[in-house]
């Protein structure tokens, strides 16, 4: 996966859009205003990627005792969120699902209002 497929992916999602909220390093995604995914410019450069994503956290849990390259989130609450080393043992597609998995649940935290507004 490079940073180009992650953008374009990410962004195909219903109602997300980007964001650069701490610096000019950390490309944060949302929806309904929510963080689903954010990853580090300066990390793709360097050629070291990695992505945070929440995960419901016994999903977490397994998905750290199976791949190496998959930590709790680094500067994020623990328990949701994982931080994924991109272009290690973690394949693309598991990577995509993950992406698909974060958005849903920040997606099923919004009120009925503004997920309807999304579906529209």
């Amino acid at each position: 996966m490079n940073i180009t497929s992650l953008y374009e992916y990410c962004l195909s999602k219903k109602g997300v859009t980007e964001h650069f909220p701490f610096d000019e390093d950390a490309l944060v995604f949302k929806v309904g205003g929510k963080i689903f995914a954010l990853t580090s410019l300066k990390k793709w450069e360097n050629g070291n990627p990695t992505l945070n994503l929440k995960c419901n956290p016994e999903r977490a849990e397994d998905l750290r005792n199976q791949y190496d390259g998959i930590q709790p989130g680094f500067h994020m609450n623990k328990k949701h969120w994982n931080t994924i080393a991109i272009n290690r043992d973690v394949p693309n597609s598991l990577v995509t699902e993950l992406i698909d998995h974060s958005y849903e649940l920040v997606f099923k935290s919004l009120t009925v209002k503004s997920q309807n507004e999304f579906l529209l």
